[in-house]
């Protein structure tokens, strides 16, 4: 008497392995609200108040005020925002983001000793009402390109590549010019950019995941 084959057990189909957050989905818009609010309120304010027929009289600390303000809760905000996407990623992409956010301190350390180290030298310090910003200008323009290269987000890197175009065109003008192109250039680049920051990440939650 012969037994009939027992068929094999059925197999389950092999499901995709839940993938670690990505980098790419990084939410930039508070950063490039307080960026460009800083733009805005601290170079506007030094355009508006410069020049041999000011706009408006303001005391002479209030334009760096506003905008190293504007400057330093946009970096906090964007370094918190790229520690909660970072979480669960794989090591590599977490290393990543820590060495972009290392890259904050250590640009920003440079360009302070190249400030200050040129200023002393020429013994000219009232250049470091030009250089300061179209320096952090520069800088961040920098960073946002490498930040956009890594993360593969065009939109950071179009802005980053924009803010480092503008701010170094800038100091061919003299004050309060300079200002009004990075008020106007830059706060204006940011005012863009936070709408299509938000359109990129709902595009990026919409689509499947594989």
């Amino acid at each position: 008497m012969t037994s009939a084959p027992t068929a094999p057990p059925p197999v389950a189909p092999d499901l995709p392995a839940p993938q670690a957050p990505s980098a790419r989905g990084v939410d930039n818009r508070a950063a490039y609200v307080s960026f460009g609010l800083a733009y805005v309120l601290g170079h506007g304010a030094a355009a508006a108040s410069g020049g041999d027929t000011p706009l408006i009289a303001l005391p002479g600390w209030l334009p760096m005020t506003l905008l190293g303000t504007g400057l330093v809760t946009g970096i906090v905000l964007a370094t918190l925002a790229a520690l909660r996407a970072q979480r669960g990623a794989a090591a590599p992409d977490a290393l990543s983001g820590k060495l972009l956010g290392a890259a904050w301190i250590v640009a920003f350390a440079a360009l302070f000793l190249a400030i200050t180290g040129f200023t002393s030298v020429l013994d000219e310090p009232e250049l470091q009402s030009v250089l300061w910003p179209a320096g952090s200008g520069l800088i961040v323009g920098l960073l946002y390109l490498a930040e956009g290269s890594v993360r593969r987000n065009l939109l950071h890197y179009g802005l980053g590549a924009w803010l480092a175009l503008v701010s170094t065109a800038a100091l061919s003008f003299a004050s309060p010019g300079l200002f009004w192109v990075l008020a106007v250039a830059g706060g204006g680049a940011y005012a863009l950019a936070a709408p299509l920051e938000h359109r990129r990440l709902r595009s990026l939650a919409q689509s499947p995941r594989l």
